[in-house]
């Protein structure tokens, strides 16, 4: 099947069905995407907190694409077949002011940079990669990289954001969609008009993410037997040894999710005292044991 391929520089800043696609391509084709992190190029591995506080947010949170799908039409599934998600060496978390669930508690611009180039072997003779929280208490993220944006165009005229969530998608930030999970999603336009982005190496419960560049490859295939796809369904697999299917459902209810979030968010704030970047980069992670962190289940937010 035919592979093609999307450039960093093919990314718009919302969701808008008069955007032209910048693929055309067969149901079941691959195409692999070259996504810029959450800040559209605007943080390096050398921003500071002064960073943060000259940050545009009006050009963060860009999507590549669109992708159109020959076949797609308004009622038909889109599904989308994560086959390789990939980071860039470097990430980064921050509290960004007047932004996020809790602006209020943290008014001050912080970054914390991460490093994302530690690995291991497991048992298993697996390859697994993490970010150290604090190297010198041994306290690291394992990495699940996936992609926070993924969507369709919706059906209503006009430039929707890419910040929400919506039933055909976008900012879904489930932490779920790694690499081989699947995200169906219903078409309101013919061509689905899909696109990606917001590359995320971790993520906690309500928290924020570490946010990086992103190469990710996903197939995308018209379903014409999935009636009943209203809001964005997922199949996931959980990591652990005794790995298990799931098939989930979604609810997009913004004030819902809005409050769930914050709350998370605020008690995995104050799990850790670090001070400074060292406290919010701690919602990165719900669980320690023997020294080491791992994201936890749920969705999440970009700031806090």
């Amino acid at each position: 099947m035919s592979i093609h391929a999307v450039k960093r520089e093919q990314a718009n800043l919302a969701w808008d069905n008069s955007i032209p696609p910048v693929l055309m391509i067969s149901s079941g084709s691959t195409v692999h995407f070259s996504c810029l992190d959450a800040s559209n190029g605007q943080l390096n591995p050398t921003s500071t907190n002064a960073s943060i506080a000259a940050l545009k947010i009006e050009l963060c949170d860009q999507v590549n694409g669109p992708v159109y799908v020959k076949g797609a039409a308004p009622g038909d599934t889109l599904q989308i077949d994560v086959l390789d998600v990939k980071t860039a060496d470097w990430g980064w978390t921050a509290l960004i002011p007047g932004f996020g669930l809790m602006a209020d508690e943290f008014p001050e611009p912080a970054i914390k940079i991460w490093d994302l180039t530690e690995q291991t072997v497991n048992s298993a003779g697996e390859v697994e990669k993490y970010a150290y929280l604090n190297k010198d208490r041994r306290i690291r993220v394992q990495l699940r990289p996936f992609a926070g944006e993924m969507g369709v165009a919706r059906g209503e005229r006009g430039a929707w954001s890419t910040i929400p969530p919506y039933v055909t998608g976008g900012n879904l930030d489930t932490k779920h969609l790694t690499k081989d999970a699947t995200l169906y999603l219903p078409v309101e336009v013919e061509g689905a008009l899909f696109a990606i982005g917001d590359g995320h190496a971790a993520q906690g419960d309500g928290g924020t993410a570490i946010e990086t560049p992103m190469e990710v490859t996903v197939r995308l295939t018209v379903r014409k037997d999935k009636p009943y796809t209203k809001t964005p369904h997922f199949r996931t697999v959980t990591p652990q040894a005794n790995a298990e299917e799931y098939y989930c459902t979604t609810g997009i209810d913004t004030g819902e999710f809005a409050c769930v979030s914050k709350w998370n968010g605020r008690v995995q704030m104050r799990a850790f005292r670090y001070s400074g970047s060292d406290s919010f980069g701690s919602s990165q992670h719900d669980r320690v044991s023997g020294g080491r962190a791992w994201a936890g289940p749920g969705g999440g937010v970009h700031a806090v």
